[in-house]
């Protein structure tokens, strides 16, 4: 069983910076690849981007590509996600998320945590 909390959303200004952290209970995190994935007011979840157990391995979605990072730091059984360049179609509650593999669809994950709100004004 493993808990999963997000902490840094808020309000962002169009061209700014945030950091999500995604903060895991449990001895097990880095047993885990972990994924963060967003939902917008009338859309479906989407992903974004996933790191492997290790963080050797990261992979983005090409609507974030270049301007957000994915990172882990297992000791501190904690998952990033750093956001810049950030634009309004950014905002969204952003989820991050626990799985055997760090794969792109929403059902492969097993835990997830309560989301976190990004909002961006323009």
């Amino acid at each position: 069983q493993v808990q999963l909390v997000e902490s840094g959303g808020g309000l962002v200004q169009a061209g700014g910076s945030l950091r999500l952290s995604c903060a895991a209970s449990g001895r097990t995190f880095s047993s885990y690849a972990m994924g963060w994935f967003r939902q917008a007011p009338g859309k479906e979840r989407e992903f974004v981007a996933s790191i492997s157990r290790s963080g050797g391995f990261t992979y983005y979605a090409d609507s974030v590509k270049y301007r957000f990072t994915i990172s882990r730091d297992n000791a501190k059984n904690t998952v990033y996600l750093q956001m810049n360049s950030v634009k309004p179609e950014d905002m969204a509650v952003y989820y991050c998320a626990a799985g055997r593999y760090m794969v792109i669809t929403p059902d492969q994950y097993d835990y997830w945590g309560q989301g976190t709100q990004v909002t961006v004004s323009s």
